[in-house]
């Protein structure tokens, strides 16, 4: 699960990481206000405007920008919330702005320059550890970085036993260059930071940048947040910061139903119980010549209710020109599977106008073709794995 930027935030001040402040607001009057409590709270004469949606790359689109008074601060935002912002992260169409986020300047004058950082905090994936990537490029692509001067990036993995421990947060504040006061405060930062991470059950925590100010402060003028879904059960206050209009709307329909999908570009919709079988049954859609539309696992329980409901969220898609039913029968039998099926298209009626691949293997299968071979209906039932991949290439042509 995403946050947007002030949840983030907000996240990571309950944890003790400094940020920049900042007020959320939902419309350019509101943002005014805004602008003019944070101006009380911290002193601060010019103010960013940033649009909140997921994704990255928001100053590449318009939306993030600066304001230097409080009329620059109502007619930016009259102007970013509403609009559909376009970034590298983004589809063509963009994402719809609903809110802004009016925060405090912190790049002051001082005795020093300010210094902007990147640091994340993730899983590695190849040794199961928990992982600080960090560089001195802050504010760029980490990609960017990765591919023209991969020497500037660093990682510290952390050993799940014993946690983060006081050296490796000194390395990462040595290794940024940081001395005295920054020093400290980068140590103390990057432990907060990490605490944040597991205490949240995070899977990802990304600051770019994270900002040294001209009087040696540290702190996060941004933040990318992604939650496990699968540990919200643990944090019912984190579980309520979902904004379901920044997902796509097929895929909150179908984890609403209890199903697993998710949205692709394709061209043949997938219907099949099992997350292996599942990435099996779209290899096979590419190699026919298609293309996966979805990823759609109904799990061990496709009775006729699931089946219909799956075949209303596939067929959504305007993209769809064929549906693949790939289905094992093991925990559930292949004739209750297509019973649900045959069941699913009366109750449907004209609404399913595209072909429809069905192979059921497992408990019950003989029985089952002879349900669907009989039932009349315009389906096309196989029972080997090539001969499913034959009929898809048939009916795309």
């Amino acid at each position: 699960m995403n946050l947007h930027e002030y949840q983030g935030k907000e996240l990571l001040n309950s944890f003790g990481v400094r940020i920049q402040r900042g007020i959320v607001a939902d419309n350019h009057k509101k943002a005014v206000e805004a602008a003019k409590q944070l101006a009380i709270d911290t002193g601060t004469g010019w103010w960013v405007v940033k649009a909140q949606i997921h994704a990255g790359g928001r100053g590449k689109g318009g939306g993030v920008k600066l304001a230097k008074s409080l009329a620059e601060v109502e007619t930016i935002s009259e102007s970013i919330i509403g609009m559909m912002l376009k970034t590298p992260q983004t589809s063509a169409e963009g994402k719809k702005v609903h809110q802004v986020l009016i925060c405090e300047d912190v790049y002051y004058p001082g005795d020093n320059e300010p210094e902007e950082y990147y640091m994340s905090v993730l899983l590695n994936r190849a040794t199961g550890r928990n992982m600080i990537m960090y560089s001195t490029e802050g504010g760029m692509d980490i990609e960017t970085v990765a591919e023209n001067t991969p020497h500037l990036i660093f990682t510290e993995e952390i050993d799940p036993l014993i946690g983060l421990q006081p050296f490796q947060a000194r390395k990462v504040a040595f290794n940024l260059g940081l001395s005295g006061g920054a020093l400290k405060e980068m140590i103390k930062f990057v432990t907060s930071l990490y605490t944040a991470f597991v205490k949240s059950d995070a899977s990802l925590f990304e600051i770019n940048p994270v900002l040294k100010t001209s009087d040696d402060k540290i702190l996060a003028v941004d933040s990318k947040v992604a939650l496990d879904d699968n540990a919200l059960y643990r944090h019912k206050d984190l579980a309520e910061l979902r904004d379901l209009r920044e997902e796509n709307e097929i895929e909150v329909e179908a984890n609403a139903a209890g199903l697993n999908y998710v949205d692709l570009d394709g061209n043949v919709g997938c219907m099949v119980n099992g997350a292996g079988l599942a990435m099996s049954t779209m290899d096979l859609i590419k190699q026919s010549g298609g293309e996966p539309a979805n990823f759609l696992d109904v799990g061990g329980t496709a009775d006729a209710k699931r089946v219909e409901i799956a075949f209303r969220i596939i067929l959504k898609d305007p993209n769809v020109k064929a549906i693949l039913v790939n289905i094992f029968g093991g925990i559930v039998r292949c004739d209750r599977v297509a019973q649900g099926i045959i069941d699913a298209f009366v109750n449907m009626g004209d609404a399913i106008k595209v072909p429809i691949i069905v192979r059921l293997q497992g408990t019950n299968a003989i029985e089952a073709k002879q349900l669907i071979d009989a039932s009349g209906l315009n389906v096309i039932s196989v029972t080997e794995f090539q001969e499913a991949a034959d009929k898809v290439k048939e009916v795309l042509g």
